[in-house]
Formats: C-alpha cells, sequence, structure tokens
C-alpha cells in the first residue's frame, strides 16, 4: 500500500470518474486501474465496483476511505510542518525598529534566534515610529518594533509587548530629585535635553508642554539617546526618556527617573505588521521568540 493508492481512493469517492482522478494526480488512465487492482490485491477484497460507467467504492471501499481520508491529510500537514521547518533556515528577515527597543530589546532576542536559525539572513533598520511605520505600509520590512503611544490605522496591526512609559531623568543630586512634591512648573527654568524632531518622545514631550503651558527657556536638542544620557549624568540637564533606556542607569544609581508630573499619554511597545502583508514563516516565528523572552528578560517589566 502506498501513498497514491490511498489518494485514488479518496478521488475514486468524490469524483467517480477514473479519467478526472487521473487528471488530478497528473498520471495516465491506465495507471490509475493498475494502482486500483493493486490495491484490491493487496487487501485481499473488492473495493471498486462499477456503475452506469461511473466507479463507486464497496462497503469494503468505503471502510478504507475512513482511514484514506485520515492518512491523506496527514501527509498534506506532514509535508507542509517539514517544508516550513526547513525554510526557517534559509531566507532574509527584515525588522524595524525605533530607537529604545532596537538598543535595549531586541539585541538578547536577536541573538538566540540567530543561534537557533543560523540560515537567516538577519537585516535590522534603526529609525524613529513613524518612519517604521511608513516602511511597514510600502512593504519595505517584514516586521516592525517600536515605542508609540496607543494608535490605530487602516493598513497596520499593532500587538502589545510591554509597557515603555517616559520617565523624568535627571541627575540623583539634581535640586529636583531633592524636592519631595514635583510640578510642571519646577520644570520651566531647568535647562531641557530634547529629542529629535522625529522620535516619539519628542512628539509627546510637545504635548505635555503644551498641556500644561511650559515654555523651556534652555535647550539642548539631540537625536541620540544615549548623548542624551551623558549629557543629564553632567548634572545640570533634565529630559524625558523611556525607562527602558535609563533601567541600568537607574539600578546603578546613575540616574534618578521621576514620575513626570501630570498626566500623559501612556505608553508601549509594540510589534507592528501590515495586514496586506501575509506573515512569512520565519516572521511568525520570530514573534513567538519576542513573546516567550518577553516573561524572561527583566527589560521588560515597567
Amino acid at each position: 500500500m502506498n501513498l497514491i493508492k490511498l489518494q485514488i481512493v479518496e478521488l475514486i469517492d468524490k469524483h467517480h470518474h477514473m479519467t478526472s482522478v487521473a487528471e488530478l494526480l497528473g498520471i495516465k488512465q491506465p495507471t490509475v486501474t493498475f494502482h486500483m487492482k493493486s490495491l484490491e490485491e493487496e487487501m485481499g477484497v473488492r473495493l471498486f465496483e462499477s456503475r452506469s460507467g461511473k466507479t463507486f467504492l464497496t462497503e469494503a471501499g468505503q471502510a478504507l476511505l475512513h482511514y484514506s481520508v485520515k492518512i491523506n491529510a496527514l501527509t498534506q500537514e506532514a509535508r507542509r510542518v517539514v517544508q516550513e521547518y526547513d525554510s526557517l533556515y534559509r531566507g532574509t528577515l527584515h525588522i524595524g525598529a525605533s530607537y529604545v527597543p532596537a538598543t535595549y530589546l531586541l539585541p538578547p532576542i536577536l541573538n538566540t534566534f540567530s543561534q537557533e536559525f543560523p540560515g537567516i539572513r538577519m537585516m535590522l533598520s534603526v529609525k524613529p515610529s513613524p518612519v517604521i511605520r511608513e516602511m511597514l505600509i510600502r512593504h519595505q520590512i517584514d516586521l516592525g518594533v517600536i515605542s508609540s503611544e496607543p494608535f490605530v490605522g487602516p493598513v497596520l496591526q499593532a500587538e502589545t509587548l510591554c509597557e515603555d512609559d517616559l520617565v523624568l531623568i535627571c541627575s540623583p543630586q539634581h535640586a529636583l530629585a531633592q524636592r519631595d512634591v514635583l510640578r510642571p512648573e519646577h520644570m520651566a527654568q531647568v535647562p531641557f535635553a530634547l529629542h529629535g524632531d522625529e522620535s516619539s518622545t519628542r512628539r509627546l514631550t510637545n504635548q505635555w508642554l503644551g498641556q500644561h503651558d511650559i515654555r523651556l527657556r534652555s535647550t539642548v536638542e539631540m537625536d541620540s539617546l544615549e548623548a542624551i544620557k551623558q549629557l543629564v549624568l553632567l548634572g545640570g540637564h533634565i529630559s524625558f526618556m523611556s525607562r527602558m533606556a535609563v533601567k541600568w542607569e537607574e539600578q546603578h544609581g546613575l540616574i534618578k527617573a521621576l514620575p513626570i508630573p501630570g498626566e500623559q499619554a501612556p505608553r508601549h511597545i509594540y510589534t507592528v505588521h501590515n495586514k496586506d502583508r501575509h506573515p512569512s514563516v520565519q516572521v511568525d516565528r520570530f514573534k513567538e521568540v519576542l513573546r516567550d523572552m518577553s516573561h524572561s528578560f527583566s527589560v521588560f517589566s515597567s
């Protein structure tokens, strides 16, 4: 007994014509007849019968059909799984990420994934969140991982990974760190390090300043998170920054992370994909690794 014989049993039950079965299997009709007779000889019982120019299964054939359908379905599933498994070991995965997840979240995940699937070429584009969204819309990347306030869109589908709230950062010796109660007006006279115009942190900072009618008197604008942290470490400047980005410095007592006074929009880290782009098996597996590691890496805790 082989698989093509079991496929013939299932197709005969559906179509009742050997010519149709032959066309579906891509073989000649005499070959179908040969396999049918061979199967009957192997089983020692009549499985097929002709009536009015059509071919039907006998009762014994119907009993075999029950198992043929299962075996054929399992065969297709096994082939699919094996082919997808093999595809995990080749190809290219292009990920786009904003600065915070690219720097403080993805490196250990990329390391784990590349060790498990060394044949996959990994590409990481690090851009501001709005740029990553545009790249997804244009099908330039397979998956986005961004820090952002909640958003909706007709094309993009976002899944929350973890919180990534903004905090006020300053030197532990800064005057603001010594206050029992911190108010928005306390920050108006303090030198402030602003993020670049395209960053989501800058956008949220501007929203907060507008909500509280705060005009900063002394500012420095930087595109680099690390440069902003170095400036804050010197003691004079303050800034808004992702808690994830300053977790190490906060744990080592180098930077003080304070709640931002007043209301602010919540921010999370999301995986984002284009709804019109069918996810590859590589993308699905990467998302699984990303979700799994979110439970074991402390950087995900807010």
